[in-house]
């Protein structure tokens, strides 16, 4: 434990889809500065994988593209998102979790992940770990349509885009999804490291 930390207590503000809590707390900075009282938010929406697919023949990438609210309330008028496949665990590891998204969301059955790294998603309100992966696919391992579950409310359109476009797509704006930027640029280190 921390000892900087003193006196936390939480309260449930919400338990409707996932866990929202607020948090009172006292952190010492240093020894010799006083304790400060702190009031945070924390929002436990569960750990997650998310999953670039990408085919070195061809020179694509395999992305989605869903409506997400939020995005529209804060200046995307169409709302819609282009993303790598993501979830949430509900109980598996990260590796079957991304092999399951990549299933659901895109209709390819990756035989393999290859770990890249995890990162807290947005720390400084969520406790939420990433665990991000590539995958290289093929066509012979598209099994089925993709496009989500209906269960879940979700409505996938699946995009093949060449690696150059879909880098691209970062600086016009087109991608601003922080994990698919970040796979899309680790895909090109990889690359320029391998050529």
């Amino acid at each position: 434990m921390n000892k900087r930390i003193e006196k936390l207590e939480a309260n449930i503000l919400s338990n409707k889809t996932f866990l929202l809590k607020e948090y009172t707390f006292e952190y010492r900075h240093t020894d010799t500065h006083p304790s400060e009282k702190h009031l945070r938010e924390v929002y436990d929406h569960g750990d997650g994988a998310s999953v670039l697919l990408y085919n070195l023949i061809k020179k694509t990438v395999v992305l989605t593209r869903q409506f997400r609210l939020p995005t529209f309330l804060n200046g995307n008028t169409s709302g819609m998102s282009i993303e790598v496949c993501a979830g949430s665990l509900d109980g598996d590891t990260p590796e079957v979790c991304a092999k399951k998204e990549a299933l659901e969301e895109t209709g390819y059955a990756v035989n393999s992940v290859e770990k890249v790294f995890s990162v807290y998603a947005s720390p400084a309100t969520m406790t939420e770990i990433a665990h991000l992966f590539i995958a290289e696919y093929t066509d012979e391992m598209k099994v089925e349509n993709g496009g989500g579950l209906d269960e879940e409310e979700e409505y996938i359109d699946v995009l093949e885009i060449e690696f150059r476009k879909a880098f691209n797509m970062i600086q016009t704006g087109e991608i601003k999804d922080a994990r698919t930027v970040m796979l899309l640029q680790f895909l090109k280190i990889k690359d320029t490291m391998e050529s």
